[in-house]
């Protein structure tokens, strides 16, 4: 697992090629996400990674960090090696004034 900055995140999401995830629970989706992630809560991945996991390259995001370590630590036993973490979440990311999807 790698852990990145929300700039790394967004500079590789502009790039393609990666799975955005969002691991946040419902009612956190609903007040917004980052623009193009995909929302699997963490529960669900952890049951069944392999019905989530739908790319080799995956960027995890959660509230703050915390839950898309553990995503990537699924994710690797899942198989996959290039998985990241972004730091500060979607909070961090929209802090820094980047786009938030309703």
């Amino acid at each position: 697992m790698i852990r990145i900055s929300t700039e790394e995140a967004a500079q590789r999401i502009a790039q393609g090629g990666y799975d955005l995830v969002d691991v946040r629970e419902p009612h956190e989706w609903a007040g917004g996400h980052i623009p193009g992630a995909r929302h699997v809560p963490l529960g669900a991945l952890a049951r069944a990674p392999a019905d989530h996991l739908t790319r080799d390259r995956v960027i995890f995001v959660c509230g703050h960090g915390m839950r898309s370590q553990t995503a990537c630590a699924i994710a690797r036993s899942a198989g996959l090696s290039e998985v990241f973490s972004v730091d500060g979440g979607v909070v961090g990311w929209a802090a820094e004034g980047r786009p938030i999807a309703p």
